[in-house]
This record gives structure tokens, sequence and C-alpha cells, in this order.
């Protein structure tokens, strides 16, 4: 069956499960997306990986990749390969000493490992066909939001607008700290914010 490349287009929060959140894969060069409802454990890994956040100890996905490249494992590509009665399935394609072969798993652990070697993901026509949905162009990409709680919209953007205030107006020895404690507690949106505004006084 013929491989259908996917892109990350985003995260968002799952408007049918609480405390969930759908990645949202594109159609290289078409216009269907194929939205995956995933935890908040593998959204935040997703997230990370996409924000270059590093954490202070390794995740389960971060463990995942020192122990392929300790024992010489390659990747090549994630595939998701199936869906039945509505859950998805995926295969890590690997290899290793000339020898190639696939690890059953869940689509968001697929992709939060991939992301971590920078492998294509694929699909399939007849996944695409079954679960896509047909975006118009001018709507534009879903972005990554809301991985650490789910306040009100209104009440996001005003707590958004303080911590970019408090951003804005902190030292860099200040923005260090608020950078490593935004890391310890897992605040990887206020961590990307803080590495963004630290990476601008560059």
């Amino acid at each position: 069956m013929e491989k259908i490349e996917l892109e990350i287009l985003g995260l968002s929060s799952s408007q049918t499960a609480t405390g969930s959140f759908a990645l949202v894969l594109g159609e290289i060069d078409g216009k269907r997306r194929l939205p995956i409802i995933i935890g908040m454990f593998e959204a935040q890994a997703i997230a990370m990986e996409i924000e270059n956040i590093v954490p202070n100890r390794p995740m389960t996905h971060d463990l995942f990749k020192s122990f392929s490249d300790k024992f010489d494992f390659t990747l090549s590509e994630i595939y998701i390969s199936d869906l039945k009665e509505g859950v998805f399935y995926a295969k890590i394609k690997c290899s290793r000493d000339g020898e190639e072969f696939e690890i059953d798993s869940r689509p968001s652990d697929a992709v939060a490992i991939g992301l971590r070697f920078g492998v294509p993901i694929f699909t399939n026509e007849s996944i695409l066909e079954y679960a896509g949905i047909t975006m118009e162009e001018e709507e534009g990409q879903t972005e990554i939001t809301n991985l650490t709680g789910g306040s009100p919209k209104k009440e996001k953007e005003k707590e958004q607008a303080g911590t970019q205030e408090s951003i804005k107006s902190a030292s860099r020895d200040e923005l260090n700290q608020m950078l490593a404690d935004a890391i310890k507690n897992e605040e990887y949106e206020r961590a990307a914010a803080i590495r963004d505004e630290l990476n601008k006084r560059n």
C-alpha cells in the first residue's frame, strides 16, 4: 500500500476528552488533516521536542533515544499503520547491523520518539480516507497550545500577557533562574517563552 507522508501541524486541547489533546498531522502537499487524541504526557513530550526544551532529567522518550544510540539501533520512519474501532496503531521502523524490524507502538509515543530521531511520519490512503479531515488553505495550522492547564480562553490570555510582561522586564540572571524553575515544574510553554527572550538578548 502506498505511503503518504505527514507533518506535525500542532497540538490543541481535545474538545471531547478532558485532559487530552489532539495531535494534528497534515498531509504534505495536501489539504487533509489527521487528528489523533493523545494524553497529556505524550503531548508534553512532543511539544518539548518541537520547542527544543531539554528537561533536567531524561524523559521516557529521551531514554529510548539514548538506549537506541548506545546499542546502535537506528530509526528510519514512523508509520501510522491501522485504525481499528477508533484506535490508531503505529509502527516504529528500526534497523541494526543491516537487519530491519518493526516495533508496535501507540502513535503518540511513536511520534514523540520519531521527533527525537528526525525521521519522517507516514500513513496510508485508507486511514486518511476514513479518518482524515479536509481543511481549506486559509484556515492555517493548529498552534501548539494549552499544555499545562485548562483555563478559559480569556483567563489564559490574561495569564499569558502577564507572563510576557514579567519575562520582558526580568534581568538575564532572573530569566535563567525562571527557565530552570519552569523546566523543573514542567511548565513547558513558559519555558519556551523564557528561552525565546534569552535568545533575543544574545
